[in-house]
């Protein structure tokens, strides 16, 4: 019986090391800045991004050809955060574009600038903290990028004058960001936001990740994340949660989702829909998948954008 128990317990002794490992592998590997590979993230979305490519490519060309600077920041925390501004046609019109994860804003947002800056907006693409040329080490996925938020909201008032009308556009970590900000005491400045793609909480995308991607159980690895976010950072995966943060919303959303998005599921935007507490609207975008929706269906996309800025700005 004494030989039974000793195996019993080098087993279960060796199991707990063995989430404790890959725990600790998680961790690194999605939450510190240079084990996150992008090239990972495009892979795990599920989408064919070759096809989009000369699109892509041509607009990124006529977008650079506008005249933009690198401007900089500094976060509540003394990071130095970067964004690119384009000033457009220097009108009153403007938008702010947070990236998705392992991404930067000239990534994300090329062909999304061909719309906005031939409509007249100023554009600032961010790189949100500890991605592209902004300094940070952890990967917030919006629990303090949406702090970072608020202040570059500051610097575009200061730059475009008061009177300025400014758009949130965000997809996927940067959909969630801009939710989560929807919390937040807003500058009256800010008259929209766009959602497209958002998950709910780390929490619930590690879950869902684990689950259909690893097919192994988020339970004991997600709460020994947990554990390590909070010691290393101050904050919880579940701490800041887009779907509790849009029920203090005051600033009408735009919600947009692929119907087949198989990194962050469809469910997780209309959670959000449904808890938002301000004017709302949504487009599903059928058999679009992770971040695919503008592409999958262009004219839907931008009838939805013209459509609801119309509503939102004079």
């Amino acid at each position: 019986m004494g030989k039974l128990l000793k195996g019993a317990a080098a087993l279960l002794g060796a199991a707990a090391a063995a989430e404790v490992a890959g725990s600790a592998y998680l961790y690194r590997r999605t939450m510190i800045r240079y084990n996150a590979k992008t090239e990972r993230t495009m892979k795990m979305s599920g989408v064919d991004w070759e096809k989009y490519i000369p699109m892509m490519k041509e607009r990124r060309e006529w977008m650079m050809e506008q005249p933009h600077e690198d401007v900089w920041i500094t976060s509540h925390d003394g990071l130095k955060l970067h964004g690119t501004y384009f000033k457009g046609a220097e009108g009153n019109k403007a938008v702010i574009c947070f990236h998705g994860y392992t991404s930067e804003g000239l990534n994300d947002y090329s062909s999304l600038s061909h719309y906005y800056l031939k409509h007249g907006f100023r554009m600032l693409l961010i790189d949100e903290r500890a991605h592209g040329r902004s300094e940070g080490e952890h990967i917030g996925f919006g629990n303090m990028d949406r702090l970072d938020g608020k202040r570059w909201i500051d610097w575009m008032v200061e730059t475009a004058g008061e009177d300025v009308q400014i758009i949130l556009h965000g997809n996927s970590m940067g959909g969630a960001t801009v939710c989560m900000m929807s919390g937040l005491d807003l500058p009256p400045q800010v008259k929209g936001i766009i959602s497209d793609c958002a998950f709910t909480s780390m929490k619930d995308v590690f879950t869902h990740v684990l689950h259909s991607m690893y097919h192994i159980p988020a339970f004991p690895m997600l709460q020994l994340a947990d554990w390590a976010n909070k010691k290393q950072v101050g904050y919880g995966l579940d701490d800041c949660n887009s779907a509790r943060e849009v029920r203090r919303a005051k600033v009408p959303f735009l919600f947009i989702h692929g119907s087949e998005d198989v990194f962050v599921p469809c469910w997780m935007t209309e959670e959000i829909y449904k808890n938002c507490a301000s004017p709302k609207t949504k487009l599903i975008v059928g058999g679009a998948g992770h971040g695919e929706s503008y592409y999958k269906d262009t004219e839907a996309y931008e009838n939805a954008m013209d459509s609801f800025i119309g509503g939102v700005m004079k």
